[in-house]
């Protein structure tokens, strides 16, 4: 947000902030203090408050534009939000698990805590060859024999790397006050050696299944970071996309554009049909009962349940049929028609949301600070596009 200030005037503008003498921006440091300031839960109901002020065309909380915004229909989609990780190669799991591990054992060794072991680089060159073989051995036409040869050298590794970090993870506990170090800081190399640690039995278990074993992972029960632990597996289905690595990401928007409801998962997303009544309920919540009258999605949230629900409600279902013969039918209403012709903008304001404001890729870490990226950028995005709006009409009352 601090850099779209400084590169928009209109924005500044909008913000109140157009009597800047100059614009400073902040180092790195002061950026992430901000990025951090306010959690998501606290931005949404700010958020929610900022769509109602532009809802209202004048009163003493509204933004005064010269049309107020219409919250009587709203678009849903669905995407997935990415994790910063690379491919989820098995065996690639154990060399990070390694890289990590001897990492963080030569750190501690640096500041004068010692147990008996071979030099951490070693270790790291041994780990390294291994990759390169087993990179390599797939070309080879003992292929599978070859990689099993490979990969139960890289598990006897683990075992020994993991044994030496195990006892200068106990050393560097007990005995941190002989370091340098502050207790926290000596915390921060525990916890990062602990959760690799935690993470490792199920890393080795996993890669012997597929490569030994030749028997298929479950989706649920496979480890796809060391690092980030609550990436998904998102089947997408598309050219070029079959599966996808991240969070699941709902974004409702309304006919100039303003996100009006979003919700990143940390666990495995409900299907589309079950995320279509939650995200109304909240709507309902922030901005009242009856002000949605209108909402249009793909077929992923066809259901007949969501039609009987949203008949009930008395909102007109815009939502794309299944069935070929019912859509055919559906085609023949005007209203049908218009709703799922405005859809394909939503599509462009996922790319726009994720790529402009949240970035290719989202370099946050951690599921909280990527739900905190979330909901910042929301506000940001929500901004950027009330801004223009503003303007928008300006220049149509002027004509």
């Amino acid at each position: 947000m601090s850099r779209r200030l400084a590169e928009g005037p209109l924005f500044r503008w909008f913000c109140g902030l157009e009597e800047l003498a100059a614009v400073r921006v902040p180092g790195k440091s002061t950026l992430q203090d901000y990025a951090h300031w306010m959690p998501a839960q606290t931005l949404r109901p700010l958020i929610e408050q900022l769509i109602l002020s532009a809802q209202q065309p004048s009163g003493a909380a509204a933004l005064e534009l010269a049309h107020g915004l219409e919250l009587e229909t709203v678009w849903l989609d669905t995407t997935c939000l990415k994790t910063h990780i690379h491919f989820p190669v098995d065996w690639v799991l154990l060399g990070d698990a390694v890289r990590t591990l001897m990492k963080a054992t030569r750190l501690i060794r640096t500041h004068g805590l010692k147990q008996r072991m071979a030099a951490p680089e070693d270790f790291l060159k041994v780990m390294n060859r291994l990759s390169l073989q087993m990179t390599f051995a797939r070309r080879a036409k003992d292929s599978k024999k070859q990689r099993k040869k490979i990969l139960r050298l890289m598990k006897q590794q683990v075992k020994v790397v993991a044994g030496h970090a195990r006892r200068h993870r106990e050393l560097l506990d007990q005995e941190w006050a002989r370091t340098d170090w502050t207790r926290p800081q000596a915390e921060a190399v525990l916890r990062r050696m602990d959760g690799v640690l935690a993470l490792l039995p199920q890393a080795q278990k996993q890669a012997h299944e597929r490569i030994i074993g030749e028997r298929r992972v479950d989706n649920a029960d496979k480890v796809l970071s060391l690092y980030e632990t609550d990436t998904r597996v998102i089947v997408r289905g598309k050219a070029g996309a079959e599966v996808e690595f991240g969070n699941t990401l709902l974004l409702a928007e309304q006919k100039d554009g303003v996100i009006v409801d979003w919700q990143l998962h940390r666990a495995s997303a409900p299907a589309d049909t079950r995320q279509l009544p939650e995200s109304l309920e909240r709507m309902e919540r922030a901005y009242g009962l009856g002000v949605i009258q209108a909402l249009g999605t793909d077929r992923g949230f066809s259901s007949a349940a969501n039609q009987t629900w949203l008949q009930a409600k008395g909102i007109y279902d815009g939502i794309c049929p299944k069935n070929p013969a019912r859509l055919k039918e559906r085609m023949a209403e005007e209203r049908f028609v218009q709703l799922q012709r405005r859809r394909s903008q939503t599509e462009g304001r996922l790319a726009i949301f994720k790529n402009g404001f949240l970035g290719r890729p989202l370099r946050a870490k951690g599921f909280e600070h990527r739900e905190m990226a979330v909901a910042w950028q929301v506000l940001t995005h929500n901004l950027w596009v009330l801004a223009r709006l503003e303007r928008k009409q300006e220049l149509a009352l002027a004509a």
